[in-house]
């Protein structure tokens, strides 16, 4: 009997004990409900630092480049339709794009003479200095076109006078070789020009030393060399065989060269 009594007890005493477990899980998930959740990372304010991300205004005033735009631009730059380079323009092409020969349309209008189609692409701000595959800028093109009109456009757009050409020479050197006066006029007359009169190309020639070596001694070399000597050309420098401009005029027969060489 004594025995029987305390099992009874034992069960009595833990059916109290569940029954107290279940009512102390009701109030806790009574109180978890009633308590504000915790706030996550999502829910908390922004800290002062954390300002939203703003896109560029650059990006969004920049459009997106256009591939046949870009095509259709050295298309139109190479053959000098200058309705055509503004078309092109403004249906959002590179202005930097590069032909095969990595050659930009204003390179492409420098080349043709085409004044026009390169003053749109000046006004539109492209790279005045970009190089093409054989080291040539749009301003060092105009010493071998002997352009003076593409010449004052381009000088709108400040390009850097120091770059060389492939020979390490100046745009002045090939337009002395070939006799371009109205070019030569232009480059050493403008102020805002700025191209080393007496620079020593890789063969060792100035303009004026290549202006009597590879010219044939006629009107528009001697021009040259009367323009080169206005601007200041040193006629004392000697080529890497030791001999000046002088020389070189008098060993090729070049007397009205040479009398303005003596002078």
């Amino acid at each position: 009997m004594a025995s029987a009594r305390r099992t009874t007890l034992l069960f009595a005493a833990l059916a109290g004990a569940a029954v107290l477990a279940t009512a102390c899980s009701a109030e806790r998930e009574s109180d978890a409900a009633e308590r504000p959740a915790k706030s996550s990372s999502a829910s908390r304010p922004a800290s002062p630092e954390a300002k939203p991300e703003a896109s560029s205004p650059a990006a969004e005033k920049t459009p997106a480049k256009d591939p046949a735009a870009s095509r259709d631009l050295l298309a139109a730059a190479r053959s000098g339709d200058a309705d055509a380079v503004r078309e092109a323009i403004d249906r959002g092409a590179d202005l930097e794009t590069r032909d095969d020969s990595r050659r930009t349309p204003l390179l492409l209008a420098a080349t043709g003479d085409h004044v026009e189609a390169a003053e749109i692409l000046v006004e539109a701000g492209v790279d005045p200095d970009a190089l093409d595959h054989q080291h040539d800028t749009p301003w060092l093109v105009t010493g071998v076109t002997g352009s003076a009109e593409m010449a004052r456009v381009l000088a709108k757009a400040d390009p850097d006078y120091g770059i060389l050409n492939r020979y390490g020479g100046t745009s002045l050197i090939p337009a002395g070789e070939r006799g371009h006066v109205d070019y030569i006029r232009e480059v050493t007359t403008n102020p805002d020009i700025d191209v080393d009169v007496d620079h020593i190309n890789n063969l060792g020639w100035t303009a004026l030393l290549e202006a009597v070596i590879l010219g044939n001694g006629g009107e528009a070399h001697q021009e040259s060399v009367r323009l080169l000597l206005d601007a200041g050309a040193d006629p004392s420098i000697e080529d890497k065989s030791g001999r000046t401009a002088l020389e070189h005029a008098e060993e090729k027969g070049q007397n009205e060269i040479a009398r303005l060489l003596r002078a």
